[in-house]
C-alpha cells in the first residue's frame, strides 16, 4: 500500500485528492492546523496530525520516513495586501520548509500545487513555455505563489523529486469558500456586479487525478498547467444564476468602475483593519483575461478537460445543497439535471 502524506486536506482541492487516494487504495495521513475541524479528513479516511508549516519540528515529527508522495496542497489564497507578512510565511516559507523536510525524509515524490497565477498577467494563452512574470510584490498571492516554486526549486538541486501542477480556476464540490461565495452571493441577491474578465475553468476531481497522476508519471522539475473550459464571468456567472432559478445578469460592470471600488474599499481597510469584499488585487484578477492551455498535461498526465462548465457548477451547487450551506428551489435543481 503507497503512503501519501498531505498539507491542506481539510481545503476544498485537499478534500478531492483525498478522496481519490483512498479510493485507489492508498493509505494517507493529512497533516492539520490544531485549531481546524478534522471530521471531513476523518470521513474520508485520512489519519489526521497535527503540524504547521511555519514549524520544522512539527514537520519532522508529522511526515513518515520515505512516505512515496508528499502532496503540497496547502496555500495562503488570501489577495489583500494587508494579510501579505503572513501569506509570505504560509506560502513561501512554508513551501520551503515542507520541501525541506520531505528531501530529509526521503520521501519519494513531492507534488506541488502551484497556480497559474505563477505565471502573472499575460495577453496571450499561457503554457509552460511562458515566462513566469509574477514580480510585482504588490500582488501578493501571484509573487508568492512564483517564489513558491522557487523555494522548492532550491531544494530540487539538492536532491528532492518534486512536480509542480498550475491549475486555474478550479470547480466543483468540498467548496465553501472559492467559486461558492458567487453561488451564496448570487442566491442572497447580494451580487454587486459582473466583471468583464475571462479565464480558464477548471474540474476538481479532474485536478486531483493530475496530481495523482503527476507522482507516477509527471517528471521532475518540471511544471504542468490545468485549464479546462474558457468562459467570460458574465457566462459564468449567468450559468450559476440559471442552476439558482434566478434571473441571470445580462452586461458587465465596467473594469474601471470594480478597480475605483477595489481602491476606495482598500483605503477604508487602512481604518478598519479588516479585509474588504473587493480589493485592488481581486479587482486586477477579475477584469482580466487569463486563459491558460493544458496540451502538456493532457499528453503527460491524461489530464481530463472534457466536463463541461455546467457539469462542474452543477457539482458544486448540488453539494451545497447537500451540506445545507445553499438553499434552492426544487424546480431550479430539476430544471438543471
Amino acid at each position: 500500500m503507497k503512503h501519501a502524506f498531505i498539507t491542506g486536506g481539510t481545503g476544498f482541492l485537499g478534500a478531492n485528492l483525498i478522496e481519490q487516494l483512498k479510493a485507489d487504495g492508498w493509505k494517507v495521513t493529512a497533516m492539520h492546523r490544531p485549531s481546524s475541524d478534522i471530521r471531513r479528513l476523518q470521513a474520508l479516511g485520512a489519519e489526521p496530525v497535527p503540524a504547521s508549516l511555519d514549524d520544522l519540528d512539527s514537520l519532522r515529527a508529522a511526515v513518515p520516513e520515505k512516505v512515496d508522495a508528499v502532496f503540497h496542497v496547502a496555500a495562503n489564497t488570501s489577495m489583500w495586501r494587508g494579510g501579505n507578512a503572513q501569506q509570505w510565511r504560509d506560502n513561501v516559507e512554508g513551501s520551503a520548509n515542507i520541501a525541506r523536510i520531505a528531501r530529509e525524509k526521503n520521501a519519494g515524490r513531492m507534488i506541488v500545487t502551484s497556480s497559474i497565477s505563477a505565471y502573472g498577467y499575460q495577453r496571450d494563452c499561457i503554457d509552460e513555455n511562458s515566462p513566469q512574470l509574477a514580480d510585482d510584490p504588490r500582488s501578493g498571492y501571484l509573487y508568492t505563489k512564483k517564489r513558491a516554486e522557487l523555494a522548492v526549486r532550491a531544494e530540487i538541486e539538492k536532491g528532492l523529486d518534486a512536480v509542480f501542477l498550475n491549475p486555474c480556476a478550479i470547480v466543483g464540490k468540498y467548496d465553501t469558500s472559492s467559486w461558492a461565495q458567487t453561488f451564496f452571493m448570487i442566491e442572497k441577491g447580494q451580487l454587486p456586479g459582473v466583471p468583464p474578465g475571462r479565464g480558464s475553468f477548471c474540474h476538481a476531481g479532474a485536478v486531483a487525478r493530475a496530481h495523482i497522476n503527476a507522482y507516477h508519471r509527471g517528471r521532475c522539475g518540471e511544471n504542468y498547467i490545468l485549464a479546462g473550459t474558457d468562459a467570460s464571468f458574465l457566462e459564468f456567472f449567468g450559468r450559476i444564476a440559471a442552476l439558482l432559478g434566478k434571473p441571470v445578469p445580462q452586461r458587465t460592470t465596467p473594469a474601471f468602475v470594480i478597480r475605483t471600488v477595489g481602491w476606495l474599499s482598500d483605503s477604508w481597510s487602512r481604518i478598519s483593519g479588516r479585509e474588504p469584499t473587493i480589493t485592488p488585487e481581486k479587482a486586477a484578477l477579475i477584469t482580466r483575461r487569463v486563459v491558460a492551455s493544458s496540451a502538456k498535461a493532457e499528453r503527460e498526465l491524461d489530464y481530463r478537460t472534457d466536463l463541461e462548465l455546467d457539469s462542474m457548477l452543477r457539482e458544486c451547487r448540488d453539494w451545497l445543497v447537500e451540506q445545507k450551506l445553499l438553499e434552492t428551489s426544487a424546480a431550479a435543481t430539476e430544471g438543471s439535471q
